[in-house]
């Protein structure tokens, strides 16, 4: 039933959210016990690994646009689920990011000038990197992680390993790009902070939809030219 499938897509999207941004926005600085980039890049990591197992078998797990989109292209899921999918997808991250802010809001000094984990380029890149550097760098990031998530999700892979693959893949994508755009590959995840952030973060949002859904493609397209078509689970970020 398509409806259960985007119910778990709203759910899996709110859960790398809030646990992925919640990460960074609440714990990676904490005094301390701050876990730093290494602990967000596994709190990001983390999320789809236990979301994949959660409900990779209701929906696919994908929690992301661009992964939608690449595997479409990629010809491992349906063209007319894709909207709906990425609909559900935006509303959990939303969602996700409204529940953190409740949180981090309860904080005395908290201030969404500090960014609330959203992604930016040139001024607003946490190593102020270039429009260009930031554009490659998704493009790249996501096309990698589509290429991942399709040969962890083949036929011929033993079953049950994708979710860890996948979340992996997350892991080093994070921890490579964070210091360049504070790591998006994933549209829905953008959105959701910077409606909260607004200005800087909404205007510079068109990025990390375009750089990310163009990567998928390519990494679905190269993928599915590079191997045989598989009959094998749908998961991913």
């Amino acid at each position: 039933m398509n409806a259960k499938k985007y119910a778990a897509e709203v759910i899996g999207t709110f859960w790398l959210t809030f646990a992925g941004c919640g990460s960074a926005v609440l714990a990676a600085a904490f005094p301390q016990v701050g876990i730093g980039l290494l602990g967000v890049s596994f709190a990001f990591g983390l999320s789809v690994v236990t979301m994949a197992f959660a409900i990779g078998h209701v929906s696919g797990c994908h929690l992301n646009p661009a992964v939608t989109v690449g595997l479409a292209a990629g010809g491992r899921f349906p063209g007319g689920q894709v909207i709906p999918y990425i609909i559900a997808q935006v509303v959990g991250a939303i969602l996700g990011a409204a529940l953190l802010y409740v949180i981090a809001s309860g904080k005395a000094g908290f201030d969404l000038a500090g960014g609330f984990a959203s992604n930016g380029y040139a001024d607003h890149s946490p190593g102020k990197y270039s429009l260009l550097a930031c554009f490659v760098s998704e493009v790249a990031m996501t096309a990698m992680f589509l290429f991942i998530i399709m040969g962890a999700t083949h036929g011929k892979v033993p079953a049950g390993f994708a979710p860890l693959a996948i979340g992996l893949a997350l892991v080093m994508i994070h921890l490579v790009s964070i210091p360049v755009t504070n790591t998006s590959v994933n549209p829905a995840r953008s959105t959701g902070p910077a409606l909260f952030v607004g200005g800087w973060a909404v205007q510079q949002l068109w990025l990390f939809w375009v750089a990310p859904l163009i990567g998928g493609v390519i990494g679905g397209v190269v993928y599915r030219w590079l191997s045989d078509e598989p009959e094998g689970i749908v998961a991913g970020r």
